[in-house]
């Protein structure tokens, strides 16, 4: 498979399924805990907002999560971490059978998170933007005690501002720079990402958070991307202008994040590792996985608590990670 177009910038493929499901019905899917399944892998860094968001509110049993392996082909993300290579709510090996389930014809993107209605075995959507504040908007009457308001009404449209520039030059600006398919598109990608990082750590030096006081839906957009950028985007995608370690502002607030809980502890170092380095086989053909780097630095103390601001606002921090959705001990820097 393969993902850059010689002599073409990257371009997303942005063509996703928007059904929603909402507390209303409205698009013929309500709400209604157990009904639904959350497909993610833990290598992908949308899908990862998901996981995030769904953790941090606590709807671990309202929505069930499968988890695909950290590879895929051509074809599908699959479940081989499962027992027989499937699924044992969905019953397949494939996502891509959830997605035909619903559209014989499909033939767009295979791609997570995506959320399959249970009873049909159909993908109701794969619109990761919009999940996740359906998540926040649609699921609240089944959010935990104590729950984070991530998309407070107030702030939405700051929060929306600033999903809009990090998901244009940050989130999809590292894919531009990593499948640039020539010399220019690859610089222009790289100026762009970087003048908006050095933007982002000017507006976090005097600020915890990206958007008011407390963790929104901005701070998980951001950390899914710089999270992955030292073991992926620095070598891998060429953003090597420095390390995010390199970073002292960013750095310390991507660390603020990782050892807030529902942040790290979702975190499979080895699964994104193996995907970009096996998967993306036309920029590494080698299929070598790097050991690096270092993860203990992720535990680092950060000192951000000198800038003020409620992590929860007047919530509380979610329950310990359930054993079964446990990331491995040796994937994480986390203590067990």
């Amino acid at each position: 498979m393969r993902y850059v177009s010689p002599g073409r910038e990257y371009a997303r493929d942005s063509r996703y399924l928007t059904t929603r499901i909402t507390a209303d019905g409205r698009d013929g899917f309500p709400v209604e805990p157990g009904r639904y399944r959350l497909v993610v892998a833990r290598a992908c860094p949308w899908a990862s907002r998901a996981v995030i968001v769904r953790r941090l509110l606590g709807l671990e049993e309202a929505l069930p999560m499968a988890v695909a392996g950290p590879t895929h082909d051509d074809r599908s993300w699959t479940f081989d971490l499962d027992p027989g290579g499937r699924d044992p709510v969905l019953g397949i090996e494939r996502l891509q059978e959830a997605y035909l389930a619903r559209d014989p014809g499909y033939d767009r993107g295979v791609t997570v998170p995506a959320i399959v209605d249970v009873p049909t075995g159909r993908v109701v959507t794969n619109d990761f933007a919009r999940i996740t504040l359906d998540l926040s908007l649609e699921w609240s009457a089944h959010h935990r005690e104590g729950a984070p308001d991530l998309y407070p009404r107030a702030l939405r449209p700051e929060i929306d501002a600033v999903n809009e520039v990090v998901y244009t030059e940050v989130n999809n600006g590292v894919y531009r720079a990593g499948f640039a398919g020539s010399q220019e598109a690859y610089a222009s990608a790289y100026g762009r990402l970087f003048a908006c990082l050095d933007r982002l750590a000017a507006r976090l030096g005097a600020s915890r958070y990206l958007v008011g006081d407390t963790i929104t839906e901005a701070d998980v957009r951001l950390f899914t991307t710089l999270v992955r950028f030292d073991a992926v985007y620095h070598g891998h995608f060429k953003c090597n202008r420095r390390k995010l370690s390199e970073t002292p502002v960013l750095w310390a607030y991507a660390r603020d994040l990782f050892q807030t809980p529902g942040f790290g502890d979702t975190v499979d170092f080895d699964h994104i590792k193996r995907h970009y380095y096996l998967v993306h086989d036309d920029i590494n053909p080698t299929g070598i996985v790097p050991a690096g780097p270092d993860l203990s630095g992720w535990l680092v103390p950060h000192g951000r608590e000198a800038l003020g601001g409620r992590p929860f606002g007047d919530g509380t921090p979610p329950a310990p990670v359930s054993a079964g959705e446990a990331v491995p001990p040796e994937h994480t820097p986390l203590p067990t």
